[in-house]
């Protein structure tokens, strides 16, 4: 296949472009603006639809996630090796996958028809939130147009293991084998320079919030609540700067002067 300097751009260099934005906006977005590293959640203004979208969507993306890992992760070779054939693992794909992007697809529109018709919602609707959420569900609809066509061999036999998952581990090794993805079908070329559009804008949106995880909640001391009545503080963190551990203190340093 004769490869064009396009191919070399979006294949073998653009990659990297992304990759330096994710981590260098992430980085930057950490240290200028973590009291904004939030879903910047809009539940008090709405509620009733937001608790079955918001579900909806994030189980849905999950499992979206956790398919685009087996894919495109693990080898075709380590499949065969241990007995699945490529009938078995695509028709569970295709079948988990529709389901997870209908879930995904119904929750992401029903969060956006929130946004749009709950006046309360759509005035704290910023041009970067409507930016995030164009990018992302055109990532969604083309991946699973792309899956479909797949499928059904629309764009002819193309199995995407052999093109863009070859494609996609040999970015980490730091030698992107363009060619693989040149091979790949254009609905395939659609989705991924889509999702790589969408990786170059996640640090500066309010997706951002999916790098956080609590982990700081499983280490941290119980919280003490404090009554009117007489405490004893037997475990969590020692009372400082409060009104008691002050008067406690003036007490202790006028018995001690008290005594000389």
């Amino acid at each position: 296949m004769n490869l064009t300097p396009l191919d070399y751009f979006l294949w073998g260099i653009f990659p990297y472009i992304t990759l330096a934005i994710v981590i260098g906006g992430t980085i930057w977005r950490y240290k200028t603006d973590q009291f904004g590293w939030t879903t910047r959640s809009s539940q008090m203004y709405e509620s009733k639809l937001l608790r079955i979208a918001s579900p909806m969507f994030h189980y849905g993306i999950l499992v979206v996630l956790v398919g685009h890992i087996v894919g495109l992760v693990i080898p075709k070779s380590w499949t065969d090796a241990v007995g699945i054939s490529e009938y078995f693992y695509h028709l569970n794909a295709l079948w988990l996958g529709s389901v997870a992007a209908v879930a995904t697809l119904v929750g992401l529109f029903a969060m956006i028809y929130r946004r749009r018709t709950s006046a309360t919602v759509f005035r704290a609707t910023t041009w970067n939130d409507k930016l995030m959420y164009v990018a992302l569900a055109s990532a969604i609809v083309l991946g699973s147009v792309a899956t479909l066509f797949n499928a059904l061999e629309i764009e002819g036999e193309h199995n995407y293991r052999e093109t863009v998952s070859v494609w996609f581990r040999s970015i980490f090794y730091f030698n992107p084998n363009v060619e693989a993805m040149a091979n790949a079908t254009t609905s395939f070329h659609i989705h991924v320079i889509v999702a790589l559009l969408l990786f170059c804008l996640w640090p500066f949106t309010r997706l951002v919030h999916a790098f956080t995880a609590p982990l700081h909640y499983i280490f941290r001391p119980y919280i003490v609540y404090r009554s009117r009545g007489k405490r004893n503080h037997q475990r969590g963190w020692s009372p400082v700067g409060t009104a008691d551990s002050v008067n406690k203190d003036a007490k202790r340093v006028e018995r001690q002067h008290h005594h000389s």
